[in-house]
Formats: C-alpha cells, structure tokens, sequence
C-alpha cells in the first residue's frame, strides 16, 4: 500500500527535477547543464513507475481500497516518506553541478522544499536553470508534496494523506477538487503577481521567480541583496500583498475571492495577524529610526523598512531590504524573532507555531484567569470563533495546542544550543534557529556556504521539522520503524533457522 505512494511521490519529483529544462529555449546557452536534470528526472520517474506497477499486481491480489486498510500512523508515514523522497530527489541537481557537496545540496533542496529560503547558493553566478530550479522547489513546496500528488486523483481516497499534511481547508466534498482548487487559487496569484512586478519594473524572470517565492512564503532571489537590489517602493509594496497572501489560510482565500468579507473578518488568524502587525511596526519603526544605518533620522524610510521587514518575519517568508541582522539593535533581534516563531496562518504555506495556536493559547490564558477571578459556581462558556462558526473548547484542542507550543519550543531551545557551539552568540543563534525551525530564511550569518557541516545539518533538520509539522514526524517516523522491524521479522530468519 504505501509502495505505490511512494512510486507515485518518486514519479512526481522526477518531474519537478524536469520542470526547469524549460527555461532553455529561453537561455539556449545553458544546455550544457541539461544532464543535470535530466538523469535524476528520469531516473526517479522510471524507478517510480516500476514501484507502483509492482505494488499494483500484489493490490489487485487484495480486497479494499488502498488508503482504507492503512494501519495508525501510516498516513503519517507516507506523508513522511514523500517530503523525504523530494528532497534526496532534488539535491542530486545540485550535487551533479559539481559545486556543491552532499551537506550543502541537501540543505538547498530542503530550503527549497520547506519555503525556507536559507540558501548557500551564489545567486549572482549561478545559471538561470538553476534558478528556476529552486523557484520551482518553492512552488510545490508551498502547496505541499502531498496535494501535488492528489491533483491527479478524484475520490476521498486521499483525505487522510491531505489531513496528515497539515490540510485543514476542505474547498470541495471531493479531496482531488479540493487540491486542484488551492492549486488554481495559488497559481492565479502568481501569474498576477508576475503581471504586478513586471509593471513595476522587474525583468520576467525575476518577476515569475520573485512572485513564487512571495507567494510560496520561501524567500529564494534571484540577486544576492534580496529584494533590496531593485530599491523600489513599488516592488516592495507587491511583495508584502503576496507575502500576507501566501500566509493566509486558503479557505480564507475561498471567503475573500466569492465576496464574504464577514468571514474573512471573523477569522481569528486575520485578527491576530492585524494586532500582532500593529503592536510590531511602530516598535520596529521606531528601533530602525534610532538604530539602523542608512534608515536612521529618516522617518518615512524607517516606517516603511519596518512594514517590509515585519511582513516578511510573520509570515515566515525571508525577503529583506536591510543588508544584514547581524549586529542589529538587540530589541529588534528580538522582535523579529519573535514574530518568526509566531508565524502564519494554519493551512498557508508559511511555517511557525502558527497564528491559531496563538490565538488559541492567548484564549486559554484568559479563560484561566477570568475563570480564577469569579465563583466557583460560575459556568462560562468557552468558544473561539474561527470561520464564522463556533468552536467549543473541546475542538480547539487547546491542549493539543499547549503540548505543540512546549514541543516546538523545546526544538527551537535545542537548535540554538547546538549552534551556540561553534562559537555563536546566543542571540544570533536564537534568530537563526528560529529562522530555520519557523521556515523563515532571515540569517545573520551563520548558516552560509562556509558553515560547518553540523550546523547545516541542524538547519536541515530544523526546517525539515517546521515544515511538516512536528507530531507528524515524531509519529511518522516510529511508525516508519515499527513497519521497518516486522518486515524484518517476516523476513530474516529466527534463531531456529526458520523464516
């Protein structure tokens, strides 16, 4: 059963392999670099294809539908198995370039994948192919590896594998119109996005590149200062739209396009994200103005510095107009760390805790204390609202919520331990970790092309954690081993010789 989604996933990130050999009618000169897609492209797909067709013979031989007869966990683990196929998939690129080696291609292929946007690609030399190539990891990154897949398939077989993703926005009854819808959605704002940027100034490639990766919540530029190269308002203004976009939740995208404006008001994330924005922009605005060379004494450069650099920190996606965080006034550091571990809308593509564990946390914290302060006889009742409807306190899962939050922390503590080793201030350290582990791309410095290889690594796995959640992985992967140690029961021989 889980064979055939794992030819399926290999198929699918052979294609994505493919995908940039298309920019070549466009830059013939770079078909010299072609062989660097298209071996592990049809490779992958080749052996995907041979996977499932095995699989399939043993599934006719059975009764039942496929993802009815998976045992618990073990969507978790196909889930799982799937973000980890895409990523080893996509490194071999950069690894065939010969520039990179296996430590730093995976870290690549798994900013890409995660919508990160940490990067130890020299962008200013590297040919366009490869350019795309990562562009194009945020994209299906974005959506998720999973919904990429279940666009090709109809039926509710796949709702399980769609919820075990992290999916909580259901468009259509059907799980394959569902994910062709969100594909839709998020397509559309790219190609406006595209439209936007080549209005304002940019060349197509950059603006395709730059409106996935806004929209994706990834980060990835096409020039080594980021979106601070091109110096303009305009620019800066389409950004921070697509960038709020792609950290919405896309059913909150559904009330926004059919004119439900209500819904998207009453949307708890929505009025978290605007209380967060407006307690952090005047305080961000103001430490730029005292602080922060070329903005200081100038009020509508800090203001407008502050607006950029908040968006992108909350909605995890990485773009930056400063030249660098390292060494930044401290209070700012630590606003903007903050918001990274905040994050965005549940269901969107951005990383962190999350807004609705926030809101739901905040809410909990409020019901505790008024329920302290009044009589012991009082009943109150408990409810968030969210989507226009009322949700008890039990489907909250406010300690569902509690546990994630004291986990992630617990992470994000030891992502900043291991690279304080290697002789990184704590602060640094806490903005990189929360960077990587809230899938946001801001660095000041430490995990770059020269870094040593654990603390890529650590990166890695951060953001690894932070983009597919982290009950999922924690149950994906013992699941993974149970499965692993019966196989090998069934399989190796026992003390007595006997299969």
């Amino acid at each position: 059963m889980i064979l055939v989604y794992f030819g399926l996933f290999c198929m699918g990130a052979g294609c994505t392999v493919l995908l940039p050999l298309l920019v070549l009618p466009f830059y013939p000169a770079e078909s010299m670099y072609a062989w660097w897609y298209l071996y592990p492209g049809t490779a992958a797909i080749a052996a995907g294809w041979l996977i499932t067709y095995v699989a399939r013979i043993k599934l006719h031989k059975t009764e039942g539908t496929l993802l009815s007869r998976l045992k618990i966990h073990q969507d978790s683990a196909v889930v799982l198995a799937g973000w980890l196929t895409a990523i080893a998939v996509n490194a071999l690129p950069f690894i065939l370039s010969g520039t990179y080696t296996v430590t730093q291609a995976v870290f690549e292929s798994v900013s890409g994948w995660t919508t990160t946007g940490l990067s130890i690609v020299d962008v200013d030399k590297a040919p366009h192919i490869l350019l795309m190539h990562r562009s194009i990891m945020l994209f299906f990154g974005g959506i998720g590896i999973i919904l990429s897949v279940l666009f090709f398939l109809s039926g509710s077989g796949g709702l399980r594998l769609y919820t075990a993703e992290g999916h909580s926005d259901m468009l259509a009854p059907d799980v394959g119109k569902s994910a062709r819808y969100i594909t839709y959605i998020y397509a559309g704002y790219i190609a406006a996005g595209s439209i936007l940027y080549r209005l304002a100034g940019m060349n197509w490639f950059d603006a395709l590149n730059h409106s996935i990766a806004a929209l994706s919540t990834g980060g990835f530029s096409t020039h080594s200062e980021n979106i601070g190269y091109f110096h303009s308002t305009a620019i800066e203004a389409v950004t921070v739209i697509l960038m709020l976009l792609g950290s919405t939740n896309f059913l909150v995208h559904l009330y926004l396009l059919t004119g439900r404006w209500k819904n998207v008001f009453l949307y708890c994330e929505t009025k978290t994200a605007a209380i967060v924005l407006a307690f952090s922009i005047p305080f961000a605005s103001f430490g730029i103005y005292r602080t922060l060379a070329p903005y200081a004494g100038h009020v509508g450069a800090s203001v407008r510095t502050a607006v950029f650099q908040t968006v992108s920190a909350l909605t995890t996606t990485g773009f930056q107009t400063v030249e660098s965080f390292d060494g930044m006034y401290p209070p700012l550091m630590l606003l903007f760390t903050v918001l990274m571990l905040i994050g965005g809308g549940a269901g969107s593509t951005a990383g962190g805790i999350k807004q609705y564990r926030l809101y739901t946390a905040c809410m909990d914290l409020y019901w505790t204390i008024r329920d302290s302060c009044t009589g012991r006889m009082t009943v109150h009742p408990h409810h968030i609202r969210s989507q226009n409807r009322i949700v008890s306190e039990e489907e909250s899962g406010r300690r569902e919520v509690l546990s994630f939050i004291f986990i992630y922390m617990i992470c994000f503590i030891t992502g900043t331990g291991i690279l304080s080793l290697y002789g990184n201030s704590v602060g640094n350290c806490m903005f990189e970790a929360a960077s990587a582990l809230g899938t946001v791309g801001l660095s000041c410095g430490i995990m770059i092309p020269g870094a040593p290889a654990p603390v890529l690594w650590t990166g890695s796995v951060l953001m690894f954690l932070g983009r597919v959640e982290l009950y999922l992985a924690f149950f994906g992967s013992i699941r993974i081993l149970k499965d692993i140690r019966l196989l090998l029961r069934t399989v190796v021989p026992n003390r007595k010789g006997k299969i």
